[in-house]
């Protein structure tokens, strides 16, 4: 009957909600009802999610997970928080890394959160709901709701609303003991990776002063323990750790702060960044940033005079080149552009982000063989993720000005079920089965397109 919940949904439902409202380590409830209700998204950055992967591989490996199997995901939010959903998604916020000033801290919390995949925490919480009844699983679906959906351009959308408080002492009681097992977990996995845990300390010291600004009577109701305890038990481990003095090497010192300025750099405003990194400082970090802002800002040749007199220390820095190629590509440059982009993927042939940008130009330019090579290219990155919409999106394309209409339908199809479109992805796929050979890759592809979109239409 339409406005009820049975008892099984409810659960399947809040527990997709449950993985952002109980998971953060930073106690993103603290936020003011009109911040958690504002709209965020999800960016991609080839440089910034190769240098965030480079921290947090070893530490997956530590953990005994494979670091393929985990996604991490960037959330286009100022505040500092990190989170893991649906097991084997971790998502950290901009606001952290912005907001770190070394990359030990940004490591110390994927730590932390690579504790609680390690522990299956969110299925272990999920099988704690069975205690609970209809009428309090439905409150707390509706104290807190979370959705988070790919969508088309540079950034995947993401609409997400991070609830209000989940007046479930119980509930909160196991996630507490979640979270002091996920900061223990973490330790080990620095040690185990030779790192100091002296990152974590810190970040959980710059939370320290939010601490008791929600429901400071009530210690109960929070989704981890309360910081100051946290504080103490890892500056405890840092103390009698032989890698608590460990520090950041110059070389990943130098890529974080790369990083960090890059970010502001498309985050904040033109004015902020020149007020950070004015023109008389002629660090790397600098220049980096400003060149991405003066391009943000439709300053292009003064972007781009900044990335040359980056390129001209670094003539092979993949991100280098990428970025001056996006500047040049976003201004109608394409001959130009191509090259750059041609070389950065000879230089990172697996780098899915660098693949799809040099695709997007050579099915721009609508050269022919440019085209084939584009499908190439394509093909590649959607094997690598296989539910990048914008991926299919051109693959479609590119099938199609190749004459091939049977797989421009399939990728149509696969880009639906990327969208979260499974009416449109089965009417796709049956399409292009008409145009196949019985039997042959691209017609088994469909025919699993069609299940897996009619077992969804069927939910």
């Amino acid at each position: 009957m339409p406005g009820l919940i049975n008892r099984a949904n409810a659960r399947r439902v809040f527990a997709a909600f449950l993985a952002i409202s109980l998971a953060a380590a930073s106690g993103s409830s603290s936020q003011p009802a009109e911040a958690q209700s504002r709209s965020i998204s999800l960016i991609r950055d080839a440089e910034t999610e190769a240098t965030i992967r480079s921290y947090a591989n070893p530490l997956f490996r530590a953990a005994g997970l494979d670091p393929a199997g985990i996604r991490v995901l960037l959330v286009n939010d100022d505040s500092i928080n990190a989170f893991v959903a649906g097991g084997m998604r971790m998502f950290i916020h901009t606001g952290l890394l912005i907001r770190s000033d070394s990359a030990n801290q940004v490591i110390g919390v994927i730590a932390h959160e690579t504790g609680h995949i390690s522990g299956a925490h969110l299925s272990r919480l999920q099988a704690e709901l069975e205690n609970a009844t209809i009428e309090q699983v439905i409150g707390m679906i509706l104290g807190g709701a979370a959705a988070i959906a790919s969508g088309e351009g540079g950034a995947a959308a993401a609409g997400t609303l991070l609830g209000g408080e989940i007046a479930k002492r119980k509930l909160l009681q196991y996630s507490r003991t979640q979270e002091s097992a996920a900061d223990q977990a973490g330790m080990n996995f620095l040690d185990a990776t030779k790192q100091s845990s002296r990152g974590l300390l810190e970040f959980f010291e710059k939370l320290e002063g939010q601490e008791f600004l929600t429901n400071p009577h009530d210690p109960y109701l929070r989704t981890h323990p309360l910081t100051v305890d946290r504080i103490d038990s890892v500056r405890q481990h840092v103390d009698n750790s032989p890698f608590g003095t460990a520090a950041d090497s110059a070389e990943v010192d130098a890529r974080h702060q790369r990083m960090v300025a890059k970010l502001k750099g498309y985050l904040w405003p033109l004015s902020r960044v020149e007020q950070e990194f004015p023109p008389s400082d002629n660090s790397v970090p600098a220049r980096y940033a400003r060149a991405v802002a003066l391009y943000r800002a439709s300053r292009m040749q003064e972007a781009i005079a900044t990335m040359d007199s980056l390129l001209a220390e670094a003539p092979d820095d993949p991100y280098f080149l990428e970025q001056k190629g996006q500047i040049l590509n976003d201004n109608g440059r394409l001959a130009e552009a191509l090259p750059l982009y041609a070389r950065a993927h000879e230089i990172l042939p697996y780098d899915p982000m660098i693949g799809l940008g040099l695709a997007q130009i050579e099915v721009a330019t609508e050269d022919p063989e440019l085209n084939r090579s584009a499908i190439r290219h394509l093909e590649a990155v959607t094997a690598i993720e296989p539910r990048n919409a914008r991926a299919w999106y051109f693959l479609s394309v590119a099938y199609g000005r190749d004459g091939n209409l049977p797989m421009s339908q399939l990728a149509q199809a696969e880009q639906a079920m990327a969208q979260g479109n499974p009416k449109e992805a089965w009417a796709q796929a049956k399409r292009a089965l008409e145009g196949m050979t019985a039997g042959s890759p691209g017609w088994l592809k469909a025919n699993d397109i069609i299940s897996e979109a009619q077992q969804l239409l069927d939910r």
